[in-house]
């Protein structure tokens, strides 16, 4: 359920926010357990692709879409018609063969009850009103560092029912997307001209590859740059980003935020996660991304 309808979330939450959230409860869950690495890796891939599509319900949630959705002219009606259930029927039913290949380990597994108490229904809902505010303000520094300070002070007084604040791999996924807007523009010398002249399917396989090796919001904020650009091959670009982003930990920006909670869990030991071993489990669901994004049109 997590790794289906909680990855979709991410397009009300934002996908970075959706990422770490996940990150946290399956390392509780499965991957600070004894299983097998085939199933690590299997959750891993099926997580950070379920992660890079699912924000794609709305328009401002996923940084691939993000970058273009302003100029594009791009709003939510437009997301969840044109990649919206495609992106849900490509979630759910990777969760479920996943879930299928891997049924007798995880009936194995043991759930083992949260020793520190219930949360407060209160406090459950202050949370869910602050993520509310981030989002509607997210655009207006001034109001969203307000808001920011107000939290830590929340949980500060809230510590017995607080888990330890993520900010480093908040940091990591700011400063990653900042990183994109500063310097994405001086590769434009090669991408510009490459997406000119590649058709629909040429791009969306291209895109699908060079997310994994560039970033998709690398990628799809450099084909806003491109003048004239068709609505197919606008729909191309950003359905490929999308696709790929789970491929390797720089192929969509809220990866490294998982990366960073799940890299000293205990199925990895001491030699953390493989780059292989990430993308040859992504790989099963970015075909069903692709199948349902590009194939199914």
């Amino acid at each position: 359920t997590a790794l289906s309808v909680g990855t979709l979330l991410g397009s009300l939450i934002t996908e970075p926010a959706a990422m770490t959230l996940l990150a946290i409860l399956l390392k509780r869950r499965y991957f600070d357990r004894t299983i097998s690495p085939r199933l690590a890796y299997a959750t891993l891939g099926l997580l950070f692709v379920n992660v890079s599509i699912g924000g794609t319900l709305t328009h401002f949630a996923a940084p691939p879409v993000l970058m273009v959705a302003a100029k594009w002219n791009w709003d939510t009606a437009f997301m969840l018609t044109h990649f919206g259930w495609r992106a849900a029927a490509s979630c759910t039913l990777s969760t479920i063969l996943v879930v299928l290949c891997f049924r007798k380990e995880l009936a194995q597994v043991k759930v083992e009850r949260d020793a520190s108490g219930a949360i407060p229904v209160w406090l459950t809902l202050v949370h869910v009103a602050f993520l509310g505010l981030v989002v509607a303000f997210a655009h207006y520094p001034n109001v969203f560092f307000g808001i920011f300070v107000l939290f830590l002070g929340v949980v500060t007084a809230t510590s017995e029912y607080q888990d330890s604040i993520k900010l480093r791999e908040g940091l990591l996924v700011g400063f990653f997307l900042a990183g994109l807007v500063t310097l994405g523009s001086l590769q434009a010398y090669w991408l510009k001209p490459l997406i000119e002249s590649l058709s629909g399917s040429a791009l969306f396989f291209g895109a699908a590859g060079l997310t994994a090796l560039t970033d998709n919001a690398a990628l799809t904020y450099l084909g806003s740059l491109v003048e004239g650009i068709s609505d197919e091959l606008k729909y191309a670009l950003v359905a490929g980003a999308v696709a790929g982003g789970g491929l390797t930990v720089i192929a969509n920006a809220p990866n490294p935020a998982g990366i960073g909670i799940l890299q000293d869990a205990k199925v990895f030991n001491d030699e953390g996660i493989s780059p292989l071993g990430l993308f040859l489990g992504a790989l099963p669901p970015t075909a069903i991304a692709i199948v349902f994004l590009w194939l199914l049109r």
